[in-house]
C-alpha cells in the first residue's frame, strides 16, 4: 500500500517547482538583451564591421545604422532574432551603397624598389603604396599607404634592341581593406635613344594620367621624389644623359591614371 508524503515534504516540494517555474520564466532585462546582442554582432565576422546600433524595450529589439552588405545586414537580424527572451525584432539597418572610382581618376603610388631598363625583366611584378588617399563624394576610396602591384610591361636595355633603352610600367591589384582588387591603370613608358634623346609616353585604354619628372639614377633612397606634372606627359624615370638606362630608384612618386572604373566596399565605420 502506497504510503502518503507527509505535510512538509509536499510543502518543501511544491515550494522547489513553483521555484524553479519561476526562474524559467523570468525574462532577462532589457540592457541584459542589448548588451548580449552587441557582444555577438562585435564578434561576428560578418557583422563586426557593421555600424549598428541596438536598443531592447519590453523584449522588443530595434536596430538601427548600417551593414556594410546585405549578407551582414541579414546575419544582424539573425543574431537578434537568437537572442532569448525577446519579443520580436524590428531591423531598421541600411545598407551602404559601394563606392565607384571612375575611370581617369588618378593614383599616386611610391615604388617599393627600383626598377631599370637594364635589369628589370619584362613580366616582373613590383610594390608600390598608394602616396594620397583617393576619395569619392566625400569617402575614402582607397586609403594613404594601401598597398599596390603592378607589372613591368618593357624593359630592353638600351644598346641591345635599335640602341633604344625603354621601361613601361602599368598597375595591377590594389589592397583595401584586407581585399586585393584588380585594377587597370594606364602605361607610363620611358625611352632613351642616341646619346640621352628621350621620349615620354603615356598608353593604355585611351586614359591619360600625370606622371613624375624626376627620379635621378644614383641619387640615393628617396632622390626620385620629384615633380608631379600634368596629365598625358607620362613620365622620365632616370638619368637620360649619355649612354645611361631607364633608372627609377626606390621611393620614387609614379602617377597612373585608371583605365577603367573600380567598384570597392564602402569603407568600415
Amino acid at each position: 500500500m502506497r504510503k502518503n508524503l507527509s505535510p512538509v515534504l509536499s510543502i518543501v516540494l511544491v515550494s522547489a517547482l513553483l521555484g524553479f517555474s519561476m526562474g524559467c520564466s523570468k525574462k532577462p532585462s532589457d540592457d541584459a538583451i542589448k548588451k548580449d546582442i552587441q557582444d555577438k554582432v562585435a564578434a561576428d565576422p560578418d557583422t563586426k564591421d557593421s555600424n549598428v546600433t541596438v536598443a531592447s524595450k519590453d523584449g522588443k529589439v530595434t536596430l538601427t545604422g548600417t551593414a556594410k552588405n546585405p549578407a551582414a545586414q541579414q546575419k544582424l537580424e539573425q543574431i537578434a532574432k537568437q537572442e532569448p527572451g525577446i519579443a520580436g525584432v524590428e531591423n531598421q539597418t541600411t545598407v551602404q551603397p559601394p563606392i565607384g572610382v571612375p575611370a581617369g581618376t588618378d593614383i599616386v603610388v611610391i615604388l617599393g624598389q627600383a626598377l631599370s631598363s637594364k635589369t628589370s625583366q619584362s613580366g616582373q611584378t613590383f610594390t608600390a603604396s598608394v602616396a594620397q588617399p583617393i576619395s569619392v563624394d566625400g569617402r575614402t576610396a582607397i586609403p594613404k599607404g594601401a598597398s599596390v602591384s603592378g607589372t613591368v610591361v618593357t624593359a630592353k636595355e638600351k644598346g641591345k634592341i635599335k640602341g633604344e633603352g625603354q621601361l613601361a610600367l602599368t598597375l595591377r591589384t590594389v589592397v583595401v581593406g584586407g581585399q586585393t582588387y584588380q585594377i587597370e591603370t594606364n602605361t607610363l613608358d620611358s625611352t632613351v635613344k642616341g646619346k640621352g634623346k628621350r621620349t615620354a609616353a603615356t598608353t593604355g585604354g585611351g586614359a591619360a594620367g600625370g606622371a613624375l619628372i624626376g627620379g635621378i639614377a644614383g641619387g640615393g633612397k628617396g632622390a626620385g621624389v620629384g615633380v608631379l606634372v600634368g596629365a598625358g606627359a607620362g613620365f622620365i624615370g632616370g638619368a637620360l644623359t649619355g649612354n645611361k638606362q631607364v633608372e627609377i630608384p626606390a621611393e620614387t612618386a609614379l602617377t597612373f591614371s585608371l583605365a577603367a572604373p573600380l567598384t570597392l566596399p564602402p569603407p568600415a565605420q
